[in-house]
Formats: structure tokens, sequence, C-alpha cells
């Protein structure tokens, strides 16, 4: 039976969904929760990495150092896991969380730009750290060039090599044709990041899966950015009908979702407009609340924003492009009426 490794991303891709609002006692409950259902990785840190905590990207209500620390305080077993995006974070953070627990990182740049994560990911191998290449974004790259970034990665010691369809654009098909070129170019192992903006994160995870990718993410009750990730307690209900091993307590995730990380949540992870529209323009899904934001700032339908960032390729790190392009929405609004 082919064993797959999940790393759990609620009390990171989660904090999106939460407005970074986690408290010290809330991560706790979900570290500890997560760690005696036998998850392997626990990833957490502000939505778009250590140091991400900022006006561009939101402010964290919990300093996130504290953050680690309290989770480390109960996790036994699994590997405390962080997210570093070079230019946001750096090595002195990386540093910082090590101090406080963190014993992984994955550090992640946008699908065309390995080349910049190669002094974090040295030197977190230097640190000791179990060391993870992260691609974002890559539905804008065929799978060629995909390898090509990925083989950079692999040569700078990461110990698997992740992509993530950060917009939730992609379909079963676009997945299976990726990780597959990954699998037969790389010697490390694949794994895959879902979102759930048209639907897609479970059929794309297990197209991954099926595909030869052995570390899948997921999170409690698919709490994410946008519409969310791969729900976690469906997954292991998916793969487990499908004869892949996790490890992991069925009973047990689906218990601490509902029990525990339900109660937090500020809304329910529901395919909505924005996120649909996420999905269908391929655009970053961070940017939802901050593109709802800019809509109600300038009066502008958040469709026409999202439509318009996907037009211009907008990536992750470019957030504050969306007021530019929400203002110069109704600067063309306005000429059209006149």
């Amino acid at each position: 039976m082919k064993r797959i490794h999940v790393v759990d991303t609620t009390l990171r891709d989660g904090s999106h969904a939460v407005s970074h609002s986690y408290s010290i006692d809330q991560v706790k409950a979900v570290a500890a929760g997560l760690d005696a259902c036998n998850l392997e990785f626990i990833e957490l840190s502000h939505g778009d990495g250590i140091s991400g905590s900022s006006y561009n990207y939101g402010f964290s209500e919990v300093e996130e150092l504290d953050l680690l620390e309290a989770a480390n305080s109960v996790i036994h077993n699994a590997k405390l896991t962080v997210l570093l995006i070079p230019g946001i974070g750096t090595v002195e953070d990386l540093k910082a969380a090590q101090a406080r627990g963190a014993t992984a990182v994955r550090v992640a740049t946008h699908v065309t730009e390995a080349d910049i994560s190669q002094q974090h990911i040295v030197a977190a191998k230097e640190m000791g750290m179990f060391t993870v290449g992260f691609l974002m974004m890559v539905h804008m790259s065929e799978p060629e060039r995909i390898v090509e970034q990925a083989k950079l990665m692999e040569s700078y010691g990461a110990d698997y090599l992740n992509i993530a369809d950060s917009a939730g654009f992609m379909m079963p098909d676009d997945v299976k044709r990726r990780i597959e070129a990954l699998v037969d170019a790389l010697e490390i192992p694949i794994g895959f990041h879902a979102h759930n903006n048209l639907g897609m994160a479970i059929a794309n995870s297990l197209a991954a899966v099926q595909s030869g990718a052995t570390y899948i993410d997921a999170t409690l009750r698919g709490l994410g950015a946008g519409a969310g990730n791969t729900q976690l307690e469906v997954f292991q209900g998916v793969v487990q009908r499908a004869g892949f091993d996790t490890g992991l307590d069925f009973y047990g995730l689906m218990d601490l979702a509902e029990n525990v990380l339900e109660p937090m949540m500020h809304r329910s992870q529901t395919i909505g407009t924005g996120s649909t529209m996420l999905g269908y323009a391929g655009v970053y899904s961070s940017f939802l609340l901050h593109v709802f934001n800019a809509g109600i700032k300038f009066g502008i339908d958040p469709r026409d924003i999202l439509v318009e960032l996907g037009h211009r390729n907008m990536v992750g790190g470019q957030e504050d492009m969306i007021i530019d392009v929400a203002y110069q929405l109704t600067q063309k609004k306005s000429a059209e009426r006149y």
C-alpha cells in the first residue's frame, strides 16, 4: 500500500480565513489535536509566511514566534513547520523560528523564480532543518518549465519539491501532467498543494497521488485562502477508500475538525462568488479579502478587479497592485461615461 505523507496547513493557510487572528490557546488546541492524529508536519506561520505580518498582507493578532512556541509545547511527534517566502521572510527570521521550535521549513517562490530560494534552502539545510522547495502558481507554467525550476531547488538541497495550484485554477489533467513530469525528472519526492476555488481540491489532490506525488497539503474543514484548501478529513476518507495509507486517525480528524476547529472559524469555508472568480481568473487565493476591500473602497465590482488582475498575471507579493488596478478601473469607467 503506497504511503502518503500529509502536511497540515490549517495554522498557516487557514490563517488567511480568520484574518490572522489565531490565539495561543487556539493554536495549542489545534496543534495538539493534529499531533494526536499522527500528522507528520504541522505548518504554522502568518498566511504569507514568517514575517508576513504587515500592512500589505494583514497584521497577525498574536506574534507568530509566540504561536510557534505555544505549538511546540504541545507537539510530541510532528515536525513543526514554517513557510518562508524570500523577500518577506529572511534567514534571520528562520533562525528565530527555529529557536522557538520549528524543525522544518518550506521555501516558496513564484513558479519561475526558484533561483531566489537558493540562500534560504542552503541555510536551512545547514541549520539541520527538513527543507522543502515550494513553487507557487504552477498553472502559469507548462510542465517542462516547472521541471527546470524544480531541478534548481533540488540542486540546492531540498528534501522534496512541492507545487501549488495557488489560484485553484487547474483541472485533474493539468495536475497529472505536472506531477508526472516532476516524478520522472527529479530524484526527490513530489508534493502538491491545492486550492478549492473551482471545487477541484479533493479531485486534484487525488490526481496528484495517483500520478506519483507522495506529499499532500490539507487543512481541517478545508480552511484556507479563497475557497480554502483540500479538506483534510474528507481527503483522508477518499484516499483510504482508494487504497492509500496516510497513517492518520480518520475519526480523530473528523472530531478535531468539528469540535475544535469549526468553532474558531469566522464563516463556513464555501465556494462563493469571489472564490469562484479567483479560480476562473487564475488569481492568487490570498488576494480575495484585499480585492473585496478595494471593491468597497472604490465602488467597483470586485469581479472586475479579479479579471483584470488575472489578465495582468499578478502573483503573490503583488498585493499592493490591487489598489492600483481598482483605481485604474474606476478611472476607465468614469472616462467611458463621458
